[in-house]
């Protein structure tokens, strides 16, 4: 498996030159473009690794799924979609333009950076720190790594440009979607963002969410139910305006970062990570999309 692994980084690296790294937040144009590696554990427990898998990057969008889950374990089913909604959209993930002509004003889904930025917001805490140490305590498990941790430089760099993300995050409070102070709950959500990875980690991710919540040591961490609605949108909404696409192409839930990460949940079987920096105009990495599409055909891993 590895050698098949090899052979599919080796021959889609050259696609790392048509795609750009992300450079609206600043610490991220410095990374090299040319990185690619894919990391893939089954339900055996069997870990297969390829190329730059090793590589540390931030996780960015690829944490959106596991805020999603924490707040619906949180304040349940009925809280989370009353302030959020299910819907796909055709719009960049960071676009603004429909949450002042929709009616109600909440996001379409929680994979965009709005409807993220909700879900970060209800989860419980008693202040910012205890919310924080939650989220990072949720990764650490769920990734099989318990040395996670932010990347200082790319924080400080989201927290000091994020002003799109922190617009949105005033229109909601304005609106009523968002509750409590803006800047807290903007800055869990830019260290949320950068909590740094490699291909193994995301991997094991992947694998908590195709095994129904259930972590390595055999505990239920979350129910079945919430892992279920969570790859539902993976599917639907997780590739940014590529979605639909990459369900035709690839067919497993999946969610893409801008630090150029891909985690796959293929439901009982695998948790496959991705890493790939150079993004192509959806904000996907352009090798690391056509890596999995490759796997995907050859393991027939897609679920339709």
């Amino acid at each position: 498996m590895e050698l098949l692994l090899k052979e599919m980084i080796e021959k889609n690296r050259p696609l790392t030159s048509f795609g750009k790294v992300a450079t609206y937040i600043p610490e991220l144009s410095n990374v090299d473009s040319n990185i690619l590696g894919i990391a893939i554990l089954d339900k055996e427990g069997q870990l297969y690794k390829a190329g730059d898998y090793d590589i540390k990057f931030t996780l960015q969008s690829v944490s959106k799924p596991i805020t999603l889950m924490l707040a619906l374990m949180d304040c349940g089913k009925e809280l989370v979609f009353d302030k959020v909604g299910m819907e796909p959209t055709g719009d960049p993930f960071n676009s603004m333009r429909k949450l002042e002509t929709l009616n109600p004003s909440k996001p379409l889904n929680p994979m965009i950076n709005a409807g993220a930025i909700v879900a970060t917001s209800l989860i419980k805490g008693n202040d910012n720190q205890e919310k924080f140490n939650r989220l990072m305590d949720t990764f650490k498990k769920i990734s099989n790594n318990s040395k996670l941790a932010i990347n200082e430089s790319v924080y400080l760099s989201e927290k000091k440009t994020g002003d799109r993300n922190r617009s949105m995050a005033y229109f909601l409070r304005d609106v009523g979607i968002l509750n409590g102070d803006v800047e807290e709950i903007l800055d869990l959500y830019f260290k949320q963002c950068s909590i740094e990875v490699n291909c193994v980690d995301v991997a094991n991710m992947g694998m908590f969410l195709a095994n129904q919540g259930i972590l390595k040591t055999g505990e239920q961490f979350a129910p079945k139910h919430i892992t279920q609605i969570v790859k539902t949108f993976m599917v639907t909404c997780g590739m940014y305006d590529a979605s639909g696409e990459f369900a035709i192409n690839v067919g497993v839930p999946s969610k893409s970062g801008v630090g150029g990460g891909i985690m796959c949940a293929v439901p009982n079987r695998m948790g496959i990570g991705v890493v790939g920096p150079a993004l192509d105009n959806k904000g996907n990495s352009v090798a690391g999309v056509k890596v999995l599409k490759a796997v995907s055909e050859h393991l027939s891993l897609s679920i339709f």
